[in-house]
């Protein structure tokens, strides 16, 4: 059986992630907090986010904001959105 963790995000139990994502204490605080579902939502999220805003994550700025937008995703508080951006759950078929 999976390892569970208390998710943050969806407030339930759900299967954890392998091993940290990130290294030092921010790494561990995800490690226990945020399950593997979340995290795969996030990595999708970040990578919208690095490309629509074209951030150079070799900029500190860039990755103090993409850890800015990481926490408020973890924690349920509205991240910055898109232009232009649609979720493919609010397409209506035709």
């Amino acid at each position: 059986m999976a390892n569970t963790v208390f998710c943050k995000k969806f407030q339930k139990e759900m299967e954890a992630l392998d091993r940290a994502p990130l290294p030092g204490a921010k790494g561990q605080e995800i490690l226990q907090n945020v399950s593997k579902q979340a995290w795969q939502e996030w990595q999708h999220l970040q990578t919208m986010l690095i490309n629509e805003k074209q951030l150079n994550l070799m900029q500190s700025e860039s990755r103090k904001y993409v850890m800015e937008q990481m926490d408020k995703f973890f924690n349920n508080e509205a991240t910055d959105k898109l232009a232009g951006y649609v979720d493919p759950d609010d397409i209506k078929e035709l």
